[in-house]
């Protein structure tokens, strides 16, 4: 057993993180970013343009292998502390996370010849083993900005080198993937799932070695000395109110842009007629979100974390109503608005990510150190999201009497159809924005911990 590295207090003193190991750490998000990407941009589509699955029950195997993940996220925060307090460190749980591959490449291998709700039947449970192997991984990472020694903007700086790699990841899996899958074809989707195996598995691996060098160098938070249990946890996560204010603000946020994802295909095929456009988007979407970090991050030091994410989620609701004209607006005044929104994306994820250790500093600062069970709630949270926008935008197509089909037949959809295909992307999205934005607005992190 390894003994807990002891370390001097946060505060102005607090050591800087190295650039060296914040790359080796945020590489880890590119394979992230892929698992989050690629299912909410395609497995949608996948369902019910090449299995036959209808709209509604796409929806929902979407949605139930994420609310399995909502108590599973929580408990795994709390054995996480567990771990720590343990150990002196979370890398176990990052070790058994290395297994997501195997679920990643059997999600979009279903056998040839399945369709309708045997195949649903396969990607949902495969779905569920991801989602699970996922969170093994993702949890005990994200903790790792928590669990160092480091002061108010540096915590912001270690997010941003996360962003960046987050979103090539994005930008990687959002243009490759949709590329790979472009001939429409059943096996194209197990081709390209096999393809992008090594760069998910290669990622996690240099993720964990930058995990150790920078606990190493910055000293590592162990959690309270006093075991809890989940509800215990998940009850004092809940009752802080400004966490709980970020919290229901990124659940509304983390809803839109997963939903934004999910109809990005659906868009480009039947409101702008070409499916080829949906890599163009994706790509219009993510490439400024990988420069607009650095960006961010000197209007945080400017006005603060708080008022950047509000900025962030204001712009975001512009742009989806802008888009409502749909192909009337043509194509290339829509990869602009798109790629304003991918800015304002890069925002969104900066500013929410790096609010959370913010928001366990503030809890410590009261006496309890409870990184991992907050990070567990948190990333519960965020998998809420990335199910609920794709079942909301099937709901939508749903209401609109949307008809799947499989590969090789092409279906005329209606009227009703194509409206709710349009509404979906444009208004649903800025009124769930304009829900987060409520919330966010209760928060008041930057005035407890902000230097």
């Amino acid at each position: 057993m390894s003994t807990p590295i002891q370390t001097p207090p946060r505060g102005d003193a607090s050591p800087r993180a190295r650039a060296g190991h914040l790359t080796l750490y945020a590489t880890g998000s590119i394979g992230m970013g892929m698992w989050v990407t690629v299912p909410g941009l395609l497995l949608l589509y996948f369902l019910t343009r090449i299995l036959g699955v209808p709209a509604f029950w796409a929806g929902l195997t979407l949605l139930l292998p994420k609310i399995i993940d909502v108590v599973v996220h929580p408990l795994l925060g709390t054995l996480s502390d567990r771990q720590a307090r343990r150990t002196g460190h979370r890398r176990g749980m990052l070790r058994v996370g290395l297994l997501l591959v195997v679920a990643w490449v059997a999600m979009f291998s279903v056998p040839a010849g399945v369709s309708g709700m045997p195949a649903a039947l396969w990607v949902g449970c495969c779905y569920i083993v991801g989602n699970l192997l996922f969170a093994c991984f993702q949890v005990p990472y994200l903790t790792t900005p928590s669990d160092l020694r480091i002061a108010y903007h540096e915590r912001t700086r270690v997010f941003t080198f996360r962003m960046f790699f987050l979103t090539l990841g994005l930008l990687g899996a959002g243009v490759v993937a949709p590329a790979l899958v472009a001939s429409g074809s059943h096996h194209s989707y197990a081709r390209m799932a096999l393809l992008l195996a090594g760069v998910l598995v290669v990622s996690q691996l240099v993720a964990l070695a930058g995990v150790r060098r920078l606990t190493d160098h910055c000293g590592f938070q162990v959690p309270d000395e006093r075991a809890h249990s989940t509800l215990d946890d998940i009850r004092v996560a809940w009752r802080d109110r400004d966490f709980r204010a970020l919290l229901l603000s990124y659940l509304f946020t983390g809803t839109t842009t997963h939903l934004f994802l999910a109809a990005l295909p659906f868009y480009a095929e039947y409101v702008l007629d070409d499916s080829g456009l949906t890599a163009v988007l994706m790509g219009g979407f993510l490439v400024p979100a990988t420069v607009a970090g650095p960006l961010w991050l000197r209007a945080s030091r400017r006005i603060g974390k708080q008022r950047g994410l509000l900025l962030s989620q204001g712009v975001f609701i512009a742009g989806s109503l802008v888009l409502l004209p749909g192909r009337t607006l043509g194509v290339g005044v829509t990869v602009a608005v798109v790629v304003v929104m991918g800015a304002a994306f890069a925002g969104l994820q900066l500013f929410a990510f790096s609010m959370l250790p913010d928001a366990v500093a503030a809890a410590e600062a009261r006496g309890s150190a409870r990184a991992g069970a907050y990070t567990g709630v948190w990333t519960a949270t965020e998998a809420s999201g990335t199910a609920i926008g794709p079942y909301v935008y099937s709901a939508a197509l749903a209401v609109g009497g949307f008809v799947s089909s499989t590969e090789g037949h092409s279906v005329t959809q209606s009227h009703s159809a194509s409206v709710a295909l349009l509404l979906g992307f444009t208004v649903v999205p800025a009124v769930l924005m304009a829900i987060a934005v409520v919330f966010q607005r209760r928060c008041t992190l930057d005035r407890v911990v902000a230097p």
